[in-house]
């Protein structure tokens, strides 16, 4: 939602630049600017793994990301926030937790900055999966993975817990996943904060 160029730019380049390949980017767009799409359409140009829609309206956090969750082809289906970065191994570390934990959700440790992707400011190192304490703090936060038929079953995103909607959606599917719950301990994902962000 009318991501600054800059943000956008390193976001896309933190996907492309992945040493797992097999990925497939579903953006979709609430902003009223035109900048972001035309970014979006010059990349995805270049790399078809690169999906984007234009939402007719701004449905708000959990209606938006269920246009996202739609657009996607893939088996799993991991959330990345508009201005934040991954890891160039980001997503093969969560391959890998995936094929030998055998897990349905995966998630992993995590750094918020502030500016320059150098500033980091508060480091996210997690517990392995612990159902108590997730039920008095959304520790998994960023970033997580979640098998599309667990996203499917559960319905996405629900509209009236927007602000907490990531917490209701990780409650619903790690219930799903029956236990089968992987932690990648490792700092993966990069949060950033500024003025305009939750983080902040």
């Amino acid at each position: 939602y009318n991501t600054p160029q800059q943000f956008l730019v390193e976001l896309l380049d933190s996907v492309q630049n992945q040493t797992y390949q097999n990925w497939e980017l579903c953006l979709v767009d609430a902003g009223q600017g035109e900048t972001v799409g035309q970014t979006v359409a010059a990349r995805a140009a270049e790399d078809p793994r690169i999906r984007y829609q234009k939402l007719e309206k701004n449905e708000g956090i959990a209606g938006n990301t269920n246009q996202g969750f739609a657009l996607a082809t893939g088996e799993f289906i991991a959330l990345l926030d508009h201005d934040d970065i991954l890891h160039p191994c980001a997503l093969w570390d969560v391959a890998q937790a995936i094929a030998e934990q055998v897990a349905d959700f995966v998630y992993t440790d995590e750094v918020t900055f502030e500016g320059d992707i150098d500033h980091l400011t508060v480091y996210h190192f997690k517990p392995d999966y612990m159902l108590d304490n997730l039920r008095s703090n959304n520790y998994i936060c960023h970033f997580f993975v979640v098998r599309k038929t667990i996203v499917d079953k559960v319905g996405g995103f629900r509209q009236e817990f927007d602000g907490a909607q990531d917490h209701d959606f990780i409650f619903r599917c790690v219930e799903e996943a029956s236990g089968r719950v992987g932690h990648v301990p490792e700092i993966v994902y990069h949060w950033r904060t500024h003025k305009a962000s939750t983080a902040d």
